[in-house]
């Protein structure tokens, strides 16, 4: 279950705020689209272990607020990115440049285009959606890729044995927060191969065709998260209509501080 953006703040303020503070820190800001090869692709060529990339936005840094676990288990990743323009708003306030907006969404299938030949890995979502975002993959993204497929309703033991038998490259995490992240946080613990571990979110079911891509002017606005409520309002209620005044509203309060 996603974590209520609205529950009750029972970790103390500066709890929190520093919690924030930290994953501020911790994001790689790549500050012009022409550093992305070097910043970004070129070092996840070389990677030696298993490696965690994680996507911070307005409603992960909302989660993290009374949910201590999660708030661990996003800040352990070995790679923040910032995703939104919510993200974008909060940098600004704090005098920090926001770099480019590297939401999944985009960036996900990139990646894929780099495995072409390699071993991947979707866990998430239900079929037929899975199966159909596996031929995404191999057709249009990463050309003969071997494709390893589990739905997002298994067990976290499940995952690990799967991952061990099959030793992907690159493991698509598409089950949402808070739980893609606990179990990405686990298969980097258990795994002994190098490979990157991707919390994904709905990215599957984009690529399985099960959700529609907002039009690219609303993308460009900013204004996706718009598209989505629209289409899942009674689902997303919480998180956008709800969640996007709580994170101006805390953003403020740590810009104050």
């Amino acid at each position: 279950m996603t974590p209520d953006p609205m529950s009750s703040e029972s970790l103390a303020t500066s709890t929190w705020k520093g919690c924030w503070q930290q994953l501020l820190q911790s994001l790689l800001v790549v500050r012009h689209p022409s550093d992305m090869e070097a910043q970004f692709f070129e070092p996840l060529r070389h990677l030696t272990r298993p490696t965690v990339l994680a996507f911070v936005n307005a409603h992960a840094m909302n989660s993290v607020v009374g949910h201590q676990h999660f708030g661990e288990a996003l800040a352990g990743a070995d790679l923040l990115v910032r995703d939104g323009a919510g993200m974008r708003l909060l940098l600004l306030m704090m005098g920090r440049h926001p770099g480019v907006n590297l939401n999944g969404t985009d960036l996900i299938p990139k990646l894929l285009e780099r495995y072409e030949g390699r071993r991947v890995a979707l866990y998430g979502t239900v079929e037929p959606y899975l199966s159909k975002a596996a031929c995404y993959v191999q057709r249009d993204l990463a050309h003969g890729a071997q494709m390893f497929l589990c739905h997002g309703f298994g067990s976290t033991v499940d995952y690990i044995e799967q991952a061990q038998r099959d030793q992907p490259d690159l493991i698509v995490l598409g089950m949402g927060m808070p739980k893609q992240e606990a179990l990405a946080a686990e298969l980097r613990r258990e795994l002994q191969h190098p490979c990157l571990i991707v919390c994904g979110g709905a990215i599957i079911d984009f690529m399985g065709d099960r959700f529609e891509r907002a039009p690219m002017w609303m993308r460009r606005c900013g204004l996706e998260w718009l598209f989505r409520l629209q289409r899942e309002p009674k689902r997303l209620f919480k998180r956008y209509v709800i969640g996007n005044p709580a994170f101006l509203w805390r953003s403020l309060r740590l810009m104050l501080r």
